[in-house]
């Protein structure tokens, strides 16, 4: 095992890369408008994409270099929005989905904040009717037009907030409810999304990486948030909380965003923290389970059909981690696979759609009997953390020095 400091780094990918918009009920085959998909739980239904893959590689439609970072991409009306470094300078890009043709970018000063990793943003851009909402490595909070990038508010959360840069820096990706901005960023914190203006806040507590859910209880919206003190639920219209529950990480990166499914919430850490179901009960959160079985190190399990599918294991230790398929509601782990790395997924059209580490775009059954690969094919190289996305037959994926490219999938 490497020393401490280098294994504790990657986590900063609190990347849980997300992003959200709880009012948009669009089509997961029509568009991808933020982090995990409109739906909030990276699953894609579409289908008429074929597993029967040419033996070298799939065709690539277009690449484009967009700098060092970790945001994933958002696609609405077949424009593409993503985030990148270059040269000191982050941008939030839009780029024509098809052709690859950038339309547009807003630039600004940043920093990468690459402690003990490559740095870059990790948030990925929120799309919400003409406006997208973006987070910077250093905590700058934008709406911008969708149209022509033009800026139309901008926040930097560490002066409005009085809250500190974070180890990893900002990472979490903006959530939309009604016409609320909601971040969790060291405090949980509303902003009214059309101008800026600030709904309420919480306390500070200590930043996580992850982004806010949202969950219904008697007829109220309450959101969810892992920050690196706890799970807390706290009510929507004014921010007080209902209740809290302990969850502290060893390095303090807790990444990975909640998995809400009726009254139960999923969370899960890195550094053999492992994960919990838990149940809210009126003001308090009873555990179903713990255990150190799915260990989540920034990019999240996905729940499909009473199953969660994820990475468990560090970074730093690739080698060992496996991907796994574990019963939702008891913990149980049905089966474990070795070789892709700390990878991502989501899952389209009932299967699982992989990019490993190392960049290889893989395919198989979202089955609990068994792990069973349907196809491969080598599509990026460098470090590949970030998820990719399944849109109208082509895969969109990145890596960390900032190839963003676009494949196509057989019919």
């Amino acid at each position: 095992m490497k020393n401490t400091t280098s294994f504790i780094l990657y986590s900063v990918l609190g990347i849980s890369l997300t992003c959200h918009t709880a009012d948009a009920q669009q089509s997961a085959t029509e568009s991808w408008p933020c982090w995990m998909g409109g739906n909030f739980d990276g699953i894609s239904t579409e289908s008429g994409w074929s597993t029967t893959w040419p033996d070298k590689s799939l065709p690539v439609q277009w690449t484009s270099e967009i700098g060092i970072g970790f945001s994933s991409m958002s696609i609405v009306d077949e424009r593409l929005y993503t985030m990148g470094n270059q040269n000191g300078m982050e941008s939030v890009f839009c780029f024509d989905a098809q052709t690859g043709k950038e339309i547009w970018r807003q630039s600004y000063k940043c920093k990468l904040v690459a402690v003990l990793y490559e740095g870059g943003p990790g948030s990925t851009p929120t799309i919400d009717g003409e406006s997208l909402y973006a987070v910077g490595k250093e905590g700058q909070l934008m709406c911008l037009r969708t149209s022509n990038g033009e800026k139309v508010w901008e926040k930097s959360l560490q002066v409005d907030l009085s809250v500190p840069l974070p180890e990893w820096g900002f990472n979490a990706s903006p959530f939309i409810l009604g016409d609320q901005l909601i971040l969790e960023v060291g405090r949980l914190v509303s902003y009214n999304k059309m101008t800026g203006e600030k709904n309420w806040q919480t306390d500070k507590h200590k930043s996580g990486y992850g982004s806010v859910r949202a969950m219904k209880r008697d007829g109220q919206t309450l959101l969810v948030s892992l920050d690196c003190e706890g799970l807390r639920i706290n009510r929507a219209g004014d921010g007080s909380e209902v209740a809290f529950n302990p969850w502290p990480s060893p390095f303090r990166t807790n990444s990975t965003t909640p998995i809400v499914h009726e009254d139960t919430i999923f969370v899960s850490t890195g550094y053999d923290i492992g994960c919990g179901l838990m149940k809210l009960n009126e003001d308090k959160l009873d555990k179903i389970y713990t255990n150190r079985e799915m260990r989540n190190h920034f990019n999240n399990s996905i729940l499909f059909d009473g199953h969660l599918y994820g990475f468990d294991g560090n970074s730093n230790q690739g080698r060992s981690v496996h991907l796994k398929c574990m019963n939702h509601k008891t913990g149980e782990v049905l089966w474990k696979h070795r070789g892709l790395g700390c990878g991502s997924l989501m899952i389209a059209n009932g299967k699982l759609l992989l990019l490993s580490e190392d960049g290889r775009l893989v395919v198989a059954e979202a089955n609990p009997v068994g792990f069973r690969q349907i196809a491969e094919s080598q599509i990026l190289d460098g470090r590949c953390w970030t998820v990719p996305v399944l849109l109208d037959g082509r895969v969109f994926a990145r890596n960390a020095a900032g190839k963003l490219v676009c494949v196509a999938l057989p019919e």
